[in-house]
């Protein structure tokens, strides 16, 4: 079950087509905020400003982003086994601006490419949701190199848009403040970086649709709806199978409660893919002593899933709104249909920060606690009796995400993990249930 999780990584469609023109925003800002040049422990990336040729391009429409992330995790109690792992994962994205390339005006063209390397401590915890999410990207298991995103935006005004293309939003949908990300910045586990009540989802795949920007500005509000291929995936390009469709509508609109920065995100999907279902029920026959049970049946199916989800992001405590530091409380909920996905109520909750330690303006820290409760997925095998799988599933983690320079971040990570899977039994589903796992770890990224 735990493969087949972490192989299924979430792409929060609502607000997929806002990511391109608010990574461009970003970009502009990090840009200006954090120059490329300057002495190597002041600049913003390792490889720095090019001979100013990474400067001049980003002024003309061009930013190259790229990272590389390295992990070694253990199971030091419980869990399923007490092996340490190591992995990594490195990206590069490429945005362009076609108007400032002197092309057309409201044009944003993004492009991915990433790739992942040796192990990662998820199948070890017993837990369903990843306590590596960085590793399961592009594909979990290592040696992966895929695309995940190859698309187009086109805005008609500064108020509306559309996009098209190969689409992957894990860093751009489900937006938060303190919580998001692909677990290379943030929290390391799955479900502090994006909603499981969401994971019907391929993290990339084809996909079209449109959005409105009611203040002209996609950092103040933002309203979209997506139709997206039900099948894809980051290491196909995503025509040669489609089967089933998935749309979906979100919004994003940020807050000043008390004159501090907050965001309110609500949105919902519905799939009319047929999935496997999660219970299945089997009629055998016992076969001639020494051949076991006889019989054949084909998976039932279960089709017409939908999911509903909310997050928050709200700052207690502010020193730089520009910047972003402060502290602050952040919180997900969702729910889902139970079938095909067995998550089918989730909350998380905690608190974040950047920049709270005078003279650590780069550094940023998490606490946060999850809870997925669980659809318990059965097997009926008749005559033998139904077993079940899964139990609810809980987890705690703490990080301190390090600036050693602005390019070189070292994080720290604790995580306890009440795992939803069970031991194997003599038959599936027959085992007791996995002790709680505690999970040390150790991040290092090196922003190229």
């Amino acid at each position: 079950m735990t493969k087949v999780r972490t192989g299924i990584v979430v792409m929060l469609c609502a607000l997929a087509v806002a990511g391109t023109k608010l990574r461009q925003a970003r970009a502009a800002d990090a840009t200006s905020a954090q120059p490329y040049s300057g002495s190597v422990l002041s600049r913003s990336t390792l490889s720095g400003d090019w001979v100013g040729s990474r400067s001049d391009l980003a002024s003309k429409g061009v930013t190259f982003d790229a990272n590389v992330t390295q992990i070694t995790q253990g199971v030091v109690d419980g869990g399923k086994d007490s092996s340490w792992e190591y992995g990594g994962r490195g990206d590069l994205t490429i945005n362009l601006d076609t108007q400032k390339l002197g092309l057309w005006p409201g044009g944003f063209v993004t492009g991915e490419l990433e790739g992942n390397w040796e192990n990662a401590v998820n199948g070890s915890t017993g837990g369903i949701n990843p306590a590596n999410s960085n590793h399961v990207f592009p594909v979990p298991g290592g040696g992966n190199v895929a695309v995940p995103n190859l698309s187009i935006a086109q805005f008609v005004s500064h108020y509306a848009g559309m996009v098209v293309g190969k689409l992957q939003t894990v860093t751009t949908g489900d937006m938060n403040e303190f919580a998001h990300g692909k677990g290379d910045t943030r929290f390391l586990n799955l479900a502090f970086n994006i909603n499981p009540t969401l994971l019907v989802t391929p993290y990339s795949t084809l996909g079209a649709g449109a959005i409105v920007l009611p203040t002209a500005d996609p950092k103040e509000a933002l309203l979209t709806a997506m139709v997206l291929s039900a099948t894809g995936k980051a290491s196909t390009s995503g025509f040669d199978h489609l089967n089933g469709a998935i749309f979906s509508v979100a919004g994003r609109v940020r807050t000043n409660f008390c004159d501090r920065t907050g965001h309110q995100v609500l949105g919902g999907l519905y799939s009319n893919k047929a999935y496997t279902s999660l219970d299945q029920r089997i009629s055998v026959t016992l076969g001639r002593p020494g051949h076991g049970l006889a019989g054949s049946q084909s998976l039932a199916t279960q089709r017409d899933t939908w999911a509903v989800y909310y997050n928050f992001d709200q700052f207690l405590y502010e020193t730089d709104k520009e910047a972003g530091n402060g502290v602050g409380l952040f919180g997900r909920f969702g729910a889902s249909a139970g079938n095909p996905n067995p998550s089918q109520y989730f909350f998380s909750i905690g608190f974040g920060g950047k920049g709270m330690i005078p003279g650590r303006a780069d550094d940023r820290f998490g606490i946060g606690y999850y809870y997925d409760s669980i659809e318990n997925p059965t097997l009926t095998v008749a005559p033998l009796g139904t077993k079940s799988f899964l139990r609810d599933e809980w987890g705690f983690e703490a990080f301190y995400n390090i600036a050693l320079t602005r390019w070189l971040l070292l994080t720290p990570d604790v995580q306890v993990i009440g795992p939803a899977q069970k031991r194997a039994g003599a038959l599936a589903g027959s085992g007791s249930y996995i002790d709680p796992a505690a999970v040390l770890g150790l991040r290092l990224q090196v922003v190229l």
